[in-house]
């Protein structure tokens, strides 16, 4: 037989065998957990499938769910670039142009709308604009604060947090992407990821009187550009040929203006206008002035930068939801935050509370311990804690690493109280008491400061300054009694018998919550030796 013919007789012999293959096969069984049913009832409503494949209404149902799970992300990643934006839009609208700096030389009381400023210290802040260049910053002595960008990220601390130890010094805030030169010294360096910093300072009262402090700023405070080559820049770095040598022009004189009494809000909306705002700060800002998550997370509901922001009327609405449920979100994790935190009671079994504690200033990992003079860090988390960062920045603004150490006899502590002791929200109608034990633990000096539920700023009562504390400026100091403990009144009337120091006054009708500032902390607030009382209603 030839070739051909063997060939045409294995062809026939497949054939054949063909069907008896075909019955053998079977299906390899698919795992049930890769198995998508026909119908799965979710949270967001009942998806359709068949086999496997979306139907065009439980598609729509997913595209919106992302939509809103996305702006839910942006709302609460993002609301401390649109606090920081919203802080210069304030500035702003009073007439505190950039670089301009509003100083509340009478200190900051009720008028303004500020996210939980205090009443107790001379504020000093402003917006400087590095988009033309570096810009020099010679900071006063005897303050203290710090310089965030325009996303609230830590640049670096001033004053007696910062480098010059409240001596005082030359700051230089150097843009991004700048390539130019640089002083050899006589400056401290800071550089920024954004376009605009928001430099932000306090000083002391000093003998309970405001204005040594006030003259004090308005003599040393100075904003000005950098002149690369000038004072700062050695003869022997020009010789190298990189910098041309220049003199300094005369310092401009500073432009101030005054805050205090002003009418005026810095603080961003929670409906459809957040997103707005949000999108004006991408705007402003260098595309990689963010992290590339929250990029991503800000490009999916149509915020880009250099392109325009346009929803439709579908993604407007899912967006307003979305505000809605981030600002409950803000609310939650601060007034009932041991539902999703009881690890942020300060106290066991207390209402007294601070987020930091979980992850520090960069919301990761624990501030350090403070021991033998020498701090001692936590290991890295790795591990960003997202909910005390959205609580957080709901409530407060800007960051510093200063704001939350362990150390005695430096910087400042905050307990955070939004219920009484029996879990309530505070009633403006209502008058309660808190006792703080004999030993306050506060170097300098301790104060309760009240605030609006609705806006977190200051509450606004006939007292012009709701606060209580060891100054007697700008209300008279609270008095002890007579076992070295002081008791303080929250109420609409002041009690009988009761100080006016020991009084702070509120509203029926209006909810608040209130911050115990302990001003140089000392050692048994850190051990807990000392512990406030409760907030505690008056029957």
């Amino acid at each position: 037989m030839n070739v051909a013919g063997r060939l045409l007789i294995l062809i026939a012999s497949i054939l054949l065998a063909a069907p008896a293959l075909a019955a053998d096969w079977k299906a390899a069984p698919i795992p049930p957990g890769l198995v998508t049913p026909d119908r799965a009832d979710t949270r967001i409503g009942g998806l359709e499938f068949n086999d496997g494949v979306p139907t065009v209404a439980s598609a729509e149902k997913v595209r919106d769910a992302l939509d809103f799970t996305r702006a839910l992300n942006v709302y609460n990643n993002s609301f401390r670039g649109a606090s920081a934006y919203a802080i210069g839009e304030g500035f702003h609208s009073v007439g505190a142009e950039d670089n301009t700096v509003m100083i509340f030389s009478d200190l900051m009381d009720a008028r303004s709308l500020f996210l939980t400023a205090n009443a107790d210290t001379v504020y000093y802040v402003a917006v400087v604009n590095l988009s033309t260049g570096p810009m020099v910053i010679e900071q006063p002595p005897r303050g203290l604060g710090t310089i965030n960008d325009m996303w609230f990220s830590w640049i670096i601390d001033i004053g007696l947090p910062g480098p010059d130890r409240g001596e005082g010094g030359k700051y230089l805030l150097v843009p991004p992407g700048y390539d130019g030169p640089l002083p050899d010294g006589g400056f401290f360096v800071a550089h920024s990821k954004t376009n605009r910093v928001l430099y932000a300072a306090r000083a002391f009262l000093d003998d309970n009187d405001p204005k040594p402090a006030v003259e004090n700023i308005r003599t040393h405070l100075k904003i000005y550009p950098y002149t690369p080559g000038g004072i700062g820049t050695s003869i022997a770095t020009a010789l190298e040929g990189t910098v041309r040598l220049a003199k300094n022009p005369p310092v401009p004189e500073t432009k101030f203006i005054e805050g205090s009494g002003r009418t005026f809000n810095t603080i961003p909306p929670s409906d459809f206008g957040f997103f707005e705002m949000i999108n004006a700060n991408v705007q402003q800002e260098p595309a990689n002035s963010y992290d590339v998550e929250l990029a991503g997370q800000l490009a999916a509901i149509g915020i880009v930068k250099g392109k325009p922001f346009d929803p439709d009327a579908r993604m407007k609405k899912i967006l307003t939801d979305a505000a809605a449920v981030g600002d409950a979100a803000g609310r939650v994790l601060n007034w009932r935050y041991a539902m999703l935190h009881p690890e942020w009671s300060y106290y066991p079994d207390s209402h007294w509370g601070n987020m930091l504690f979980q992850g520090g200033a960069f919301f990761e990992t624990p501030p350090p311990a403070f021991e033998d003079g020498m701090f001692k860090p936590y290991p890295p988390t790795g591990a960003r804690t997202l909910d005390s960062r959205v609580a957080f920045y709901y409530g407060y603004t800007l960051d510093s690493p200063g704001m939350i150490m362990r150390i005695p006899g430096v910087g400042s502590q905050y307990l955070m109280g939004f219920l009484d002791s029996d879990g309530n929200p505070y009633d403006g109608g209502k008058t309660y008491k808190v006792t703080l034990p004999k030993g306050i633990p506060a170097k300098a000096f301790w104060s309760f400061t009240l605030y609006d539920n609705q806006t977190r700023s200051m509450l606004d009562t006939p007292q012009r300054y709701p606060r209580a504390g060891s100054q007697s400026y700008p209300s008279p100091a609270a008095k002890a009694d007579s076992d070295g403990s002081t008791t303080v009144y929250f109420g609409p009337e002041q009690p009988k018998g009761v100080a006016r120091g020991n009084w702070i006054q509120t509203m029926p009708g209006k909810g608040w919550f209130t911050l115990l500032r302990l001003y140089g902390p000392l050692q048994p607030f850190f051990t807990k030796e000392w512990r406030p009382s409760e907030i505690e209603l008056v029957k």
